[in-house]
């Protein structure tokens, strides 16, 4: 009967690039101790962060940002990159007149950030309030990106459906001309209104470092006025 009813699933304790239901992969390649964490969680993930980069990690900046809506409680994830990190938190830029992840911080102003560095065995995962950036701020950003991609900013409608019925990606096609026809000549191309910064200003911090049998190593910063450096800092259960 076990049998039966695993081959009626699509897919059953999948493990990597091993057959399907064999064991998953142990983790190996590090540990992580109290004294190894900064007292700050900025500086230790900027630490951790930096290594991800020196050691290869394909795009470390790439970031799942979840929100949710209210008062439904329905939670949409995505991934996206993290732009910027500062003192008071962490930075992603989107549209935020027509997409999703804006409705959902329209009705509820909190977000949540995982991180997945999988060379190292290591993520990262963020809890807090999010703020919008100044459009100032935003548009220090928007200068760097590629022109193209600063043009299908103001292009596209992020999230809104492109009918098939009437033209499906060519009416994407035809915005982004019409937005090139707009600037022109021109590479001083303003910031849209409804798009920019998200800053997450974190209350929880985690680190989790891979370990065998699933018994991993996890630290959790939280705010906390009454210490000397303003996070209390735990270990968990894994």
């Amino acid at each position: 009967m076990a049998a039966s009813n695993q081959r009626s699933k699509l897919i059953f304790a999948p493990a990597g690039t091993k057959p399907s239901a064999a064991q998953a992969d142990q983790y190996t390649k590090g540990t992580l101790d109290r004294h190894q964490l900064d007292a700050d969680p900025f500086r230790q993930f900027h630490a951790w962060f930096t290594h991800a980069r020196e050691a290869g990690v394909h795009q470390p900046e790439t970031v799942c940002l979840s929100t949710a809506a209210l008062p439904a409680g329905a939670v949409s994830s995505r991934f996206v990159y993290l732009k910027e990190l500062d003192a008071r938190g962490f930075v992603v830029y989107s549209n935020w007149g027509t997409s999703r992840k804006a409705a959902d911080v329209r009705s509820n102003p909190q977000a949540s950030l995982a991180f997945w560095w999988a060379d190292l065995e290591r993520q990262v995962r963020v809890e807090g309030k999010v703020e919008r950036l100044t459009g100032e701020e935003s548009q220090a950003y928007y200068d760097l990106r590629e022109r193209r991609s600063r043009v299908g900013a103001w292009a596209s409608e992020q999230s809104t459906v492109l009918r098939e019925e009437e033209g499906g990606r060519r009416v994407l096609d035809r915005r982004v001309e019409e937005v090139e026809r707009r600037f022109e000549g021109r590479e001083d191309i303003p910031v849209p209104d409804f798009w920019g910064g998200l800053r997450v200003l974190p209350s929880v911090i985690e680190f989790w470092q891979g370990r065998e049998n699933r018994l991993h190593d996890r630290f959790q910063y939280r705010r906390d006025a009454s210490t000397p450096d303003g996070w209390k800092i735990e270990r968990l259960s894994p």
